[in-house]
């Protein structure tokens, strides 16, 4: 429950419990959805308290599906909330709390992953980007399958201030899988530091605010999930285009008990690599020997800044990836292969000299 200080006046009438919604609309978890109900409102209460005060706010909920989150955001005191969700089966469920909450929820049967949110709330709650961050907040309990993907989507919306962040510095309140929640929020040296860490950093500050036992979800999961609390940074701390960043921060991790030099290398032709490779260490003054869990952000920054530079030196140097190279190796080689054993074969009589 909210702290008495802050208890909205706003409480929805007695509604069939999320249990009892989905035992009467025969609802099951599906996994291969990664789909995990949380039906313990006391926790529901406390994720919703990470986000903040939300009397009188803007929310949008991502992936409500039977609507335990839902609720507590709407007994916290948001003034409107915007529910993204695929399932069909959650529609009816949603559409009962809709009625016991009127003018206060709004449903989308869609998915996340392409829904345009700078178009669901309205613009007069826009923040400047350098003021306090906007009464907006997105609140979810994300299904595993989707939660990286939609945090790196949701990150490069940060670095370009589109989507959600077009209103400011909307922050975010979301779960995932513990061992996601720790590389989002993994300090340097830290075994768990990944390019995860990197990108959400650079762009944001990141908490981890609580870990919930696995036992609290139906069905239960196999592994715990944390909370994790992200608010955009004024200023993010590499300040060079979201695709330079990944891709050098992708790079980097792609060995990541190699020392980071090797990673680096990948970003140059094979022509080039050992030279570029020197040159780019070199100019950016970090050690190539040092490893990526190992490389702070300021290190990072030099980097992605040098190789920036590269890349207006030599335009086409972005657009080279070493994957390719190899695949265009195998493939010739393939077929170099197959001319061999076409030249080698034993003509047949009726071939023609």
């Amino acid at each position: 429950m909210a702290a008495s200080g802050k208890l909205a006046t706003f409480r929805m009438p007695p509604l069939p419990t999320v249990g009892e919604l989905i035992k009467l609309y025969n609802l099951r978890a599906e996994k291969q959805l990664s789909q995990n109900f949380l039906l313990d409102l006391r926790l529901t209460d406390k994720i919703v308290r990470q986000a903040g005060n939300l009397n009188n706010a803007y929310v949008c909920e991502v992936g409500p599906g039977p609507g335990g989150l839902t609720r507590s955001i709407l007994n916290a005191g948001a003034a409107d909330l915007l529910v993204v969700e695929k399932d069909s089966r959650f529609i009816p469920g949603l559409k009962l709390l809709s009625e016991a909450a009127p003018g206060k929820l709004r449903i989308v049967h869609g998915d996340i992953l392409t829904y345009r949110m700078d178009r669901g709330f309205p613009r007069s709650i826009s923040k400047p980007w350098e003021e306090d961050p906007p009464n907006l907040h997105i609140i979810g309990n994300l299904p595993f399958n989707v939660s990286t993907p939609l945090m790196i989507s949701w990150l490069e919306n940060i670095a370009n201030r589109t989507g959600p962040f077009a209103f400011g510095r909307t922050q975010l309140t979301l779960t995932f899988q513990k061992e996601v929640a720790e590389r989002l929020t993994a300090s340097t040296k830290s075994r768990q530091r990944s390019r995860l860490s990197i990108m959400a950093q650079y762009l944001c500050t990141v908490h981890s605010r609580f870990t919930i036992p696995g036992r609290a979800f139906v069905p239960k999961p196999e592994v715990d999930v944390g909370v994790v609390h992200f608010t955009p940074l004024v200023q993010p701390s590499i300040q060079q285009p979201f695709k330079m960043v990944e891709k050098v921060v992708r790079n980097i991790f792609q060995f990541r008990r190699k020392y980071c030099r090797r990673g680096i290398g990948m970003l140059f032709p094979e022509a080039c690599r050992d030279a570029f490779t020197e040159e780019l260490m070199r100019k950016a003054d970090v050690e190539p020997t040092l490893r990526p869990t190992e490389l702070t952000i300021p290190q990072v920054k030099a980097l992605v800044d040098v190789y920036a530079h590269m890349c207006d030196r030599d335009p086409l140097l972005f657009g080279y990836d070493f994957r390719e190279e190899l695949r265009v190796k195998h493939l010739t080689k393939q077929r170099g292969a197959q001319t061999n054993d076409l030249e080698g074969s034993p003509r047949s009589p009726e071939q023609p000299d």
